[in-house]
C-alpha cells in the first residue's frame, strides 16, 4: 500500500536507472566526430560537440558532466589538428563546448540539490502518511481487509482522502472519506477527522453518535465552505453491517446475489455542512454474512477519466476482479484503474475492501494435511 522506502541519494551516481540515456552524450560526441571526418564541412561541426555535455547534465553529476565536457573538448582538439585552421580559430571553435560544459556542471549541481530537497520532502511525507493513514493489517477482528491509496500529488504521497479501520469494544468500525480540496489544508482536515473518529469509535456505543462527534468538531474548525464526504460503518453484531453515509459515494456490497450499490435511504449532507440544514445522517443496516464483501472508495476512483473523457465504470469492472483475497482484488482493480487513466491519477483515490471469511472454508484449509 505504501511506497518503497527511499534509497540514499548519492550525488556522484547517475540518476538514470538505464544505461542508454546516460550514454547518449558519448554517442553524440562520437557522431559529431565522424561527421567532421567524412564531410567537407570539417571543423564546422565542432560546435555541435557542446550538445554532449548539455545533455549529460540531465543524467550525470557535476564530475560526470565535466568528464563528458573534457571528452568533447579533447575530441575537438584532436580533430582540429587534422585541419588547416589557425590555432586562434580552433580555440574559438572549442570555446563553445568548453563553455557549455562549465554551464552544464552548474546546472547538474543545481539539479542534484533540488533532488536532495525533494527526497527529504518525500521522506517527511512518507512519515506523515504513516502517522496519518495508519497501515491497516490484513486481518482486523473477523474481517479480511485490503487498502489501496494513491495521492494526486505524487511527490507529496499524501492527500485529502482518508480512511481508518479499528477493532473497538462496539465491534469493528471504519471510515472512508474525501476532504474538499487538495494540498496541506486538505491533509490538515483529514488528520482532524481521523483523530476524532479514532477517539469516538471507542467511546460512543451508537454509530450516529460517532458521526455527531465528527460533525461538531468540524463545525468548530472548518471554514464555512469546507466539508468532508464520508461513509462511517460498523459491525456491532453477527450478520449486520451499519452504515452512515454523509454525502459520499455509495459502498458496493458483494453477496450471493451479485454486486449492488448501497444507496442511502435518506441522503444526508457532507460532514461540516449540518448547520446549513437538510436531512440529518441516518443509520442504515444491511445484511453482511460469511463470504460477503464491502468495497468503500472515494470520488477519485469513479471520477477518473480516460483520454476520451469517459469515467471509470467501477460497478461494471469490479465483478471481474472479485476473489477470496481482498489484497489480490484491489491490486487487480487498481491496476485496471491506472490503465484506464493512462498511468497516473489526477485526484486522490482510496479503496478499502472488507471480506467476512467463510469459517468452514477457513477451518478446512487449516485442517488440510501438509504435503
Amino acid at each position: 500500500m505504501y511506497p518503497a522506502r527511499l534509497r540514499t541519494y548519492d550525488p556522484d551516481q547517475m540518476d538514470g536507472t538505464g544505461l542508454i540515456a546516460p550514454a547518449v552524450p558519448v554517442f553524440i560526441i562520437i557522431g559529431v566526430a565522424l561527421l567532421a571526418l567524412v564531410t567537407s564541412e570539417g571543423l564546422g561541426w565542432l560546435p555541435m560537440l557542446a550538445v554532449g555535455p548539455a545533455l549529460a547534465a540531465a543524467h550525470w553529476g557535476p564530475y560526470g558532466v565535466m568528464r563528458i565536457g573534457l571528452l568533447a573538448v579533447g575530441v575537438g582538439a584532436l580533430l582540429g589538428t587534422q585541419g588547416e585552421e589557425t590555432l586562434r580559430t580552433q580555440a574559438i571553435m572549442l570555446a563553445t563546448p568548453a563553455a557549455v560544459a562549465l554551464a552544464s556542471c552548474g546546472a547538474s549541481a543545481m539539479r542534484q540539490r533540488r533532488e536532495q530537497v525533494l527526497a527529504a520532502v518525500r521522506s517527511v511525507a512518507e512519515a506523515a502518511q504513516n502517522a496519518l493513514l495508519t497501515p491497516v493489517p490484513a486481518q482486523v477482528g473477523e474481517f479480511q481487509v485490503a487498502v489501496r491509496y494513491s495521492a494526486a500529488a505524487a511527490e507529496a504521497r499524501v492527500g485529502g482522502d482518508l480512511y481508518a479501520l479499528l477493532s473497538t469494544p462496539h465491534g469493528v468500525r471504519l471510515i472512508v472519506g474525501d476532504v474538499r480540496g487538495k494540498g496541506l489544508p486538505a491533509v490538515s482536515t483529514a488528520a482532524l477527522v481521523l483523530g476524532v473518529f479514532r477517539e469516538a469509535a471507542y467511546d460512543e456505543r451508537d454509530l450516529l453518535d460517532v458521526v455527531g462527534r465528527i460533525e461538531r468538531s468540524l463545525a468548530r474548525n472548518l471554514a464555512p465552505d469546507d466539508f468532508v464526504t464520508a461513509v462511517v460503518a460498523g459491525y456491532p453484531s453477527e450478520g449486520r453491517m451499519e452504515l452512515v453515509n454523509c454525502g459520499h459515494a455509495p459502498p458496493l456490497l458483494f453477496g450471493e446475489s451479485g454486486v449492488s450499490a448501497v444507496e442511502p435511504i435518506r441522503p444526508a449532507p457532507p460532514l461540516g455542512l449540518a448547520s446549513l440544514g437538510g436531512e440529518l445522517p441516518s443509520l442504515q443496516v444491511v445484511p453482511f454474512i460469511e463470504g460477503d464483501q464491502l468495497l468503500l472508495y472515494t470520488d477519485g476512483v469513479i471520477e477518473a477519466r480516460d483520454r476520451g473523457r469517459e469515467y471509470f465504470p467501477l460497478l461494471e469492472r469490479v465483478p471481474r476482479h472479485i476473489c477470496d483475497e481482498p489484497s489480490r482484488t484491489l491490486a487487480s482493480l487498481h491496476a485496471e484503474l491506472l490503465s484506464h487513466v493512462g498511468g497516473r491519477l489526477h485526484d486522490d483515490a482510496a479503496l478499502m475492501l472488507l471480506r467476512k471469511p467463510v469459517l468452514g472454508a477457513m477451518r478446512g484449509a487449516a485442517e488440510m494435511p501438509s504435503m
